[in-house]
């Protein structure tokens, strides 16, 4: 019988790991890729379902709201039922939900099927990196980490071409079909070669009132962060919805502080390395998403770039990401996570900068400073995440797996609002673009300047202890 991978005293899954790793990495590249390749063809759904912009843009935001929602409670299932069980059953779920999204005969059932597929990821998102922190040892940990983020980069870059290709080829169907096959070749990589992992503690508990109250309060915020721009940041609609969602996140945080079972455990955050991992890794995926957002705006409206040269410039930026991360991860097995994951945080704030530099210069000096930006992500993410995941004892890594991904997408939401509220208050019918975007960019160099001190807080220890 295989032992449990979960102990660093003994090696007994041998080159099964890299299988292991593999089996994760497609569930990995295929939550990225889908993300990416749905938001690229929205206009084309639009067109082909007949339906309005407003409408077709729930298409994405559902799968972002619902992802984000679950991924705490599916981390603190899958610590309490096991996480293999539920990686599985979240890749069955997405493929169903991605072969029924295909199947969909209007705009509605679309996106209640988004739903669906979104409850599938989430389930992938929060147990892929509670498995691999289980199965590697910590002095390979940041390596498997860092293969498992250039699975996430590529999936990022493949997507707005193939998806592109898929819609006008085929037809926007083929983009969710795409789906089937690799899911199902990576629900009998997992089954076959996910260890099956022992449940911690039986005796525990789900916390059924803290994981609605969550979720409630998440979703709550998403939407007024979300849709802030378009319906007025001074608008009382938004700020009676963000008002709910802090007394509903309040309410959360002081019934988990009272329970003995609660599903966060709170007690992670006194870790002085989870809390700065945690903290920074919010502040770079706000900085991620800020530039994602801006860049097609300043490239499109304000330099009157092509939107196919625009594609090509903005893969500079996740080609780095890709190539850098697994370096990173294997260099901070040797040397620790804190300096890497600073200094990554002080080439992104560079390359931020070089952006607001190159705003009305040459398309190419452009795409070398996303080039940068790509380089100081690729160097953070990998130690960061490794510092994190470490920082959390045996039975509680399925929380803090789902606590690293709520911070990427509650990042995200944040990056687009913050990015898009900066953008809009420079921007006056169109005009002003550039100096729109410098202001935006600017921004959100400031934010990885914060980040960089943030990234220096965690312990200066070689390698985050197992506890």
């Amino acid at each position: 019988m295989t032992a449990d991978p979960a102990s660093n005293e003994v090696d007994p899954l041998g080159k099964r790991r890299w299988t292991i790793l593999a089996a994760i990495g497609i569930g990995t590249f295929m939550s990225a890729l889908d993300g990416s390749v749905v938001n690229t063809v929205l206009p084309f759904l639009r067109e082909q379902l007949n339906t309005d912009v407003a409408t077709i843009e729930w298409v994405a935001t559902i799968y972002l709201l619902v992802v984000s929602a679950l991924l705490l409670g599916v981390g603190r299932a899958g610590d309490l039922y096991g996480q293999k069980r539920l990686y599985v059953l979240g890749f069955v779920v997405f493929v169903a939900g991605s072969a029924l999204c295909g199947f969909s005969r209007n705009v509605g059932m679309l996106i209640g099927m988004r739903a669906l597929q979104a409850i599938g990821a989430a389930m992938l998102f929060a147990s892929g990196p509670a498995i691999l922190t289980r199965a590697f040892p910590p002095e390979r940990r940041g390596r498997a980490l860092g293969a498992l983020a250039t699975f996430t980069y590529l999936g990022l870059t493949v997507g707005p071409a193939l998806g592109g290709w898929l819609a006008t080829a085929y037809g926007w169907r083929s983009v969710f079909y795409i789906n089937v096959p690799i899911g199902l070749i990576g629900i009998v990589m997992a089954w076959r070669s996910l260890p099956h992992d022992a449940v911690t503690n039986r005796s525990e508990t789900f916390d059924l009132l803290g994981a609605t109250l969550f979720t409630a309060g998440l979703v709550t915020l998403l939407v007024a962060l979300n849709q802030g721009h378009a319906w007025g940041w001074q608008t009382p609609l938004t700020i009676g919805i963000l008002v709910l969602a802090v007394v509903l996140l309040g309410t959360f945080f002081n019934v988990e502080r009272r329970r003995s079972q609660p599903m966060l455990d709170l007690s992670l955050f006194d870790d002085r390395t989870f809390s700065a991992s945690t903290f920074s890794a919010l502040l770079n995926y706000i900085c991620v998403y800020s530039v994602l957002f801006v860049l097609p705006f300043l490239l499109i409206q304000g330099r009157h770039v092509t939107v196919q040269h625009t594609g090509l410039i903005l893969t500079a930026q996740p080609i780095v990401m890709a190539i850098v991360a697994p370096i990173s991860g294997a260099l901070s097995d040797r040397i620790g996570s804190r300096l890497l994951s600073a200094s990554g945080m002080f080439v992104l704030f560079l390359g931020l900068l070089g952006l607001v530099w190159t705003a009305n210069k040459t398309p190419g000096m452009i795409a070398a400073a996303l080039a940068v930006v790509g380089l100081g992500v690729g160097l953070f993410v990998s130690p960061n995440n490794s510092a994190l995941m470490g920082a959390a004892p045996a039975h509680r890594q399925g929380i803090a797996s789902g606590v690293l991904a709520t911070a990427r997408n509650l990042g995200m939401v944040l990056g687009v609002g913050i990015s898009g509220a900066v953008l809009t208050t420079y921007l006056i019918d169109n005009r002003y673009i550039i100096v729109a975007a410098e202001a935006a960019l600017g921004t959100a160099a400031g934010i990885a300047a914060l980040g960089m001190g943030v990234a220096m807080l965690s312990a200066p220890t070689r390698r985050a202890a197992r506890h």
